[in-house]
């Protein structure tokens, strides 16, 4: 799974762990050709809005992984947002968001 990591990292892997649980997977949507992955994380009293946005430059698989503060009640309703957030960052940033430093 693509998102493995970010279940490990947040104790949703093997084993559990402190920390939040990401929940279900949600379809990889795309827009102005990157990949936009919700990944919305369980924190304490909601959601966390996060995902994964990824797109292929210069041969390369690239990936900007993003978590934002804004909580939701709902899983499904944090991954709705995730998406909407992933766009914005998109229109404003587009290629940059791989830029390192």
């Amino acid at each position: 799974m693509a998102l493995g990591w970010l279940k490990r990292l947040v104790g949703g892997g093997a084993g559990g762990g402190e920390g939040g649980k990401a929940g279900a997977e949600h379809p990889t949507e795309t827009h102005d050709g990157f990949e936009i992955t919700p990944a919305p994380l369980r924190k304490e009293g909601g959601w966390l809005t996060a995902g994964v946005i990824a797109k292929d430059v210069g041969g390369a698989r690239r990936e900007h992984r993003f978590i934002r503060a804004d909580t939701h009640s709902s899983e499904d309703e944090a991954a709705r947002f995730s998406v909407l957030k992933a766009r914005q960052i998109i229109d404003e940033q587009g290629e940059r968001i791989f830029r390192e430093g």
